[in-house]
């Protein structure tokens, strides 16, 4: 059985025990109950073999002050659990059901505790145990296709039946699912460029190197690079850091990150824009997929006081409208990295197409997209196929940035790459996901990246390219007798003729103005004081390809066609 096929197939067994939900919750619901159950019963299978040696050591220990290490020792793992009770032998005494798996619980180390703590579970209990379907739940987790032991099922598995579940829970309740969840396909091609070219990564032995997540969901994405890290070199470890505000996802990131012996601690849970929990810290590597089109006007006053701190907060740069947060998680993901002379670091983030080119210059988006590319931080931005989302079909983008390029041949440079037509359709679409991007193309994706070449699909320009002066054009004020108005000699600006143009930034305005404005409008000035820098990435129109038009004589052939057929539908309605 394949990977994949096992994943769904453990998945979705486990998703109908929320058959015996039926009737006491909506199904809208059922993650309520099947989330942390999963994640309790995974617990339970992977301490089942060294249970009774912790309830042996609890015994003689549980007075000690350092208990908490003793038996973690023991457990051989971050975690413990000293009740008496198992899944199984709570199914033993069926009218205590409720006290027994309670104690049960309540006997989990504090690690685990916090976590349950999260998914809000204890009022599921009372409910399932007032309406008589605890303990038929809780059997149904001790069968067969709920047996979640590490020798069944590994550690990679369980992450991603975690996020099955999750995808399903969110159908389920009309969410969505791509809040929490991102193909595993674009992840593996992020995780690819992130790691391209890091030499002590890929080669060196006892590497230790940092990752950081400020949307980080389930885990997903931070659970992938460790997986890749570790195919390409198992003498590197790689410590994951991650924020989320979620509480369930949050607490299904953490219990995974417990599971394979991560520090849990390192994955926090808060509103990163509002409480970053991760202040001053630096990381070799960012990615994410942060929410995109979401207001932040709940986050406003904090967000505004931190950018009020210029570059000594997160903000300095610029502010995005507060209709759309995500431009606040790329200046998050920038405030993370390391200096370049500690190494500096890589990001890898993804946007959908507004970020390329919202607001004019000297508006937020503008002023961060200029300090990103006259910092020269920007390396390549990969568009992405439509449809590949589940909870979107729009167009979205991967932005790779890094303050590495010095001294490279990216210094000065951004790459564009168009990806857009490297997928395959899948054979049932899940949500709005249709398209998935193959192997072969996440390689030519890599390829293109690493190469840094020129292609059909590829192309690489200036920083400056991107840039421009957006100059005002004014218009002399006239009298009734049609003479300019002046003021201390100079003549006075009619603001009805005012106009804008944008200039590329690699052209001198006065040039422009003179072959451009001047033939058409001999008395016009421009008021350089109010000139400002601007860039865009106007993404679309460096691969525009041009298609001609149909010939006349086969559109006439078509609209012949269509009013025979035509005639034919309005016959068959007016003559039966």
């Amino acid at each position: 059985m394949s990977l994949s096929s096992n994943i769904s197939e453990k998945a979705a067994l486990i998703w109908a025990i929320a058959d015996k939900l039926t009737g006491v919750y909506k199904p809208h619901e059922y993650g309520e109950v099947i989330l942390p159950l999963t994640v309790i019963r995974r617990f339970d299978c992977i301490l089942s073999d060294t249970k009774d040696a912790v309830l042996e050591k609890y015994e003689a220990v549980k007075n000690i002050p350092m208990r908490d290490v003793l038996l973690r020792n023991v457990s051989g793992k971050a975690f413990y659990n000293t009740s008496k009770y198992t899944f199984e032998r709570l199914l033993d005494d069926p009218d205590n059901i409720e006290a027994n798996f309670r104690d049960y619980l309540n006997g989990f180390s504090e690690n685990v505790t916090n976590i349950l703590e999260k998914f809000k579970f204890d009022g599921q209990i009372t409910t399932m145990a007032n309406k008589g379907i605890l303990y038929i739940v809780i059997k149904e987790f001790t069968t067969d296709k709920a047996n979640l032991h590490p020798d069944l099922i590994s550690n990679l598995e369980m992450g991603y039946i975690f996020e099955e579940i999750i995808r399903r829970f969110s159908e389920a309740h009309n969410e969505d699912a791509g809040q929490h969840y991102t193909p595993r396909e674009v992840i593996q091609l992020m995780v690819n460029i992130l790691f391209h070219d890091d030499n002590d990564i890929l080669s060196g032995n006892n590497v230790a190197k940092t990752i950081y997540d400020p949307a980080c969901g389930t885990g997903g994405m931070l659970s992938v690079a460790e997986e890749y890290l570790h195919q390409l070199n198992k003498g590197t470890e790689i410590m994951a850091f991650g924020q989320e505000i979620n509480d369930q996802t949050f607490a299904i990131c953490k219990a995974d990150m417990l599971i394979k012996g991560n520090n849990a601690d390192f994955i926090k849970d808060g509103n990163t824009l509002s409480d970053d929990k991760f202040q001053g810290q630096k990381f070799d590597y960012i990615l994410s997929n942060p929410p995109f089109g979401r207001e932040w006007k709940n986050e406003k006053s904090i967000v505004e006081k931190e950018a009020k701190l210029g570059f000594a907060g997160r903000f300095g740069a610029g502010l995005p409208a507060a209709s759309d947060g995500q431009m606040l998680f790329l200046l998050t993901a920038i405030s993370k990295m390391k200096e370049p002379k500690d190494g500096g670091s890589r990001i890898a983030i993804i946007h959908n197409g507004s970020p390329l080119f919202t607001g004019d210059a000297g508006s937020g988006p503008s002023e961060i997209r200029k300090y990103i590319i006259e910092n020269d931080l920007l390396e390549t931005i990969i568009a992405l196929p439509n449809d590949i989302f589940y909870n979107t079909g729009i167009a979205t983008y991967i932005w790779v940035l890094s303050n590495k390029k010095a001294g490279t041949k990216r210094q000065g440079k951004i790459q564009l790459i168009n990806a857009n037509n490297l997928y395959e359709k899948r054979r049932k679409a899940l949500g709005n996901k249709r398209n998935d991007i193959p192997e072969s193309a996440i390689n030519e994706i890599t390829n293109l990246y690493g190469d840094f070449v020129e292609s059909e699909i590829s192309k690489i320009f200036d920083n400056a390219d991107f840039g421009y002066t957006k100059i005002i054009v004014e218009r002399p004020l006239k009298d009734e007798n049609g003479e300019n108005v002046l003021k201390k000699g100079k003549p006075q600006p009619d603001t009805s003729l005012r106009d804008t143009e944008n200039v590329p930034l690699k052209e001198d305005i006065h040039t422009y103005f003179e072959r451009e404005v001047l033939p058409f409008a001999e008395d016009a000035w421009i008021d350089e004081k109010k000139s400002k820098i601007g860039y865009e990435i106007p993404f679309t129109r460096y691969f525009y390809k041009y298609e001609a038009p149909k010939p006349s004589a086969e559109i006439m052939a078509e609209i012949l066609e269509l009013e025979l057929d035509l005639d034919g539908s309005l016959s068959e309605v007016f003559y039966v």
